[in-house]
C-alpha cells in the first residue's frame, strides 16, 4: 500500500472495553430450556414515590417442582437465581439464556418458540456481485458525509487495521500522514467511480501492480475491506444502513478483484521491485540533482512515464519520480530530483546519495505517452523538474521520427538560474527543425532573448489557439491544473490533454 514521507501518524485514542462474565455451570438436564420470553415479563411497572410502601422481608419461596427425568443424572450443586422476587433483574438483553432459566414460573417450558422475523440478509453473502446504479448513488451519498471528516476517518481506518491486524504494520512507513491520505482517498475515489468500469480497471490495475512492492498479499485485501467498512459506518452516522453497507461491500469486492488479478498477472512477468545502483550524481543547482542509476535487470518503460523510488535511508517511504530520458541501449535510468521542504526522499537523493548507493524501484506507471503512429502536432509544458518527462518525450520523438508533426516546448521556472535543462533542449532544437523551445520565468526580470516573462499557465493561453493539437503537461499540481484550464479556453479538447499529477 502506497507510502510517502511525512510526520508520525496521530492515532485517535482507542478504548477497548472487555466485559468479563463469571462462568456458570451448564443447565442441569432436569431443567427444560424456556421457549420464549419478553422483557416486559421481567420488568414490573415502576412505582411512584406515592405508591411505594416498604414490605417486610419474607424468605424466598421454594423453587417450583419439576418432573424427574427417566434416568436421574448425578446430582450437582444447587443453582438458585440471584433475585427470585424480581426476575427482571436477571434479564440482560436478548439472548441471555441465564435470565430465561430463572423465569420458569412465568414461562411454559414446553411451548413452541414464536415465529420471529426473517433474519436480515448478510451483506457479505452478496458482496461478490457488481455494484448496481442504486449502489453507486448510496456510495456517493455516504461519501458526501465522510469526505468533510476524511482526516478523522482515515486515522480511525488505520487504527482499526493496526489494532486488529498488527502483523501488517511492518508494511507501512513509520510516518503515516501522507501514506494514510493516499490509500484511504484512493479507496474512496475507486468507490465513487465504480460505475466507470473501463477507467476504474485501468486505474486499479496500475495500483494493484504497484502494491506488490510493499509486500501486499492477496490475504491482506479482506482485512482492509472490513476496516474500511467499519470506518465508513462510524463516520457516516445516520446515512449508514444495511443497503449502504451492501453497496460498499459490492464496490470493494470489485476493487479488490481487479487489484488482485492485476498483481497476480504482473507476478508472472516482472519482479515486485528492482534494485538500482547509483552510477552518477550531478548537482545542477543547490536544490536540484540529476541522478542516474543502473537497475539489476531489464527495466521496460516508456518516455513520459514515472516510477516509485525508495532509498535505504527511509525504508518503506516511496516517492514518484519521472524518467528524464527515453529508454537507452545501456539500460541506465535518469531522474531529476528537487529537494523540497520536508521531502525525506528528495532531500536524501539530492544531498546524500552518491555512486555506489543502492535504491529500490517500483514498476513503471503513467499514461502520458506519445502515439508515434499519429502525426498530431504537440505542445508540451514543463515546470521546474517537470521538464524531465517532457525531455524524455522529445528525445523519444527524435528517435522515432517526428512523422510530420511539430513540437512546441514551454519550459517554466521562477528564476532563470533554475532552467538547468534549457541548453540541452535548445541544442536538440538546433538539430531538429520540427522542435521549438521557449523558456518562461515568473519571478525575475530577464532579457526577452533569454526567456519570456510571466506565469507559464497564463502565457500558454496567449499563444493559442491550440485546437487540433495534443498537450503534455508536467510540473507542480497547481501549475498543471491552471494550464489545463487555459488550454481548454483556447480551444483544445479535454481528451487531447495528457498529464500525470501523481508523478513528482
Amino acid at each position: 500500500m502506497p507510502a510517502a514521507p511525512g510526520s508520525a501518524l496521530s492515532v485517535p485514542e482507542v478504548v477497548v472495553a472487555e466485559l468479563v462474565i463469571p462462568a456458570r455451570p451448564a443447565f442441569p438436564p432436569t431443567v427444560p430450556a424456556p421457549a420464549s420470553y419478553t422483557p416486559a415479563q421481567y420488568n414490573p411497572a415502576p412505582h411512584t414515590p406515592e405508591q411505594y410502601t416498604p414490605e417486610p422481608y419474607t424468605p424466598d419461596p421454594p423453587a417450583p417442582s419439576r418432573p424427574e427425568p427417566a434416568t436421574a443424572p448425578t446430582p450437582g450443586p444447587a443453582i438458585q437465581p440471584m433475585f427470585t422476587r424480581a426476575p427482571g433483574l436477571n434479564w440482560a438483553g436478548p439472548g441471555d439464556h441465564w435470565s430465561r432459566a430463572w423465569a420458569l414460573d412465568a414461562l411454559d417450558g414446553n411451548a413452541a418458540p414464536p415465529a420471529g422475523p426473517e433474519p436480515a440478509p448478510d451483506p457479505r453473502a452478496a458482496a461478490g456481485q457488481a455494484p448496481t446504479p442504486a449502489d453507486i448513488q448510496l456510495i456517493r451519498a455516504s461519501l458526501a458525509v465522510v469526505e468533510p471528516v476524511a482526516d478523522r476517518a482515515t486515522a480511525h481506518f488505520y487504527a482499526l487495521i493496526f489494532l486488529h491486524h498488527p502483523e501488517v504494520r511492518a508494511l507501512f512507513p513509520a510516518a503515516m500522514d501522507v501514506q494514510r491520505d493516499r490509500l484511504f482517498r484512493a479507496l474512496l475515489m475507486a468507490g465513487r467511480n465504480a460505475d466507470d468500469l473501463v477507467g476504474l480497471t485501468e486505474y486499479l490495475t496500475g495500483l494493484g501492480r504497484g502494491h506488490r512492492k510493499y509486500g501486499t498479499l492477496t490475504g491482506h485485501y479482506g482485512p482492509v475491506g472490513e476496516c474500511l467498512i467499519a470506518a465508513l459506518e462510524r463516520f457516516c452516522g445516520n446515512r449508514w444502513d444495511s443497503a449502504t453497507e451492501l453497496a460498499w461491500r459490492r464496490a470493494y469486492g470489485l476493487i479488490s478483484k481487479i487489484m488482485i488479478e492485476a498483481a497476480e498477472g504482473a507476478a508472472k512477468t516482472s519482479p515486485p521491485w528492482w534494485q538500482a545502483e547509483v552510477v552518477e550524481h550531478r548537482q545542477r543547482t543547490p536544490d536540484i540533482a540529476v541522478v542516474t542509476v543502473r537497475p539489476d535487470q531489464a527495466y521496460p518503460y516508456r518516455a513520459g512515464q514515472y516510477t516509485t523510488l525508495e532509498t535505504p535511508w527511509w525504508p518503506r517511504v516511496w516517492r514518484h519520480f519521472s524518467f528524464a530520458t527515453a529508454p537507452r541501449p545501456d539500460g541506465l535510468l535518469t531522474f531529476h530530483v528537487k529537494a523540497v521542504q520536508a521531502g525525506w526522499v528528495s532531500n536524501a537523493l539530492v544531498r546524500r546519495a552518491a555512486p555506489g548507493d543502492v535504491l529500490r524501484l517500483g514498476p513503471p506507471a503513467g499514461a502520458m505517452v506519445v502515439d508515434h503512429g499519429s502525426g498530431t502536432d504537440l505542445v508540451c509544458l514543463g515546470g521546474g523538474t517537470g521538464i524531465a518527462p517532457i525531455s524524455a518525450l522529445v528525445e523519444e520523438i527524435a528517435a522515432y521520427g517526428p512523422a510530420g508533426r511539430s513540437v512546441e516546448v514551454f519550459y517554466g521556472a521562477r528564476r532563470h538560474g533554475e532552467l538547468y535543462e534549457l541548453e540541452t533542449l535548445r541544442r536538440l532544437a538546433g538539430r531538429n527543425p520540427w522542435l521549438s523551445v521557449r523558456a518562461v520565468v515568473s519571478d525575475e526580470r530577464v532579457a526577452t532573448a533569454e526567456a519570456l516573462p510571466g506565469d507559464l499557465p497564463d502565457l500558454i493561453g496567449s499563444y493559442g489557439p491550440w485546437a487540433g493539437r495534443a498537450a503534455y503537461l508536467s510540473g507542480p499540481a497547481a501549475m498543471v491544473r491552471r494550464a489545463c484550464a487555459a488550454l481548454l479556453r483556447s480551444g483544445m479538447a479535454d481528451t487531447d490533454i495528457h498529464h500525470d499529477l501523481a508523478a513528482g
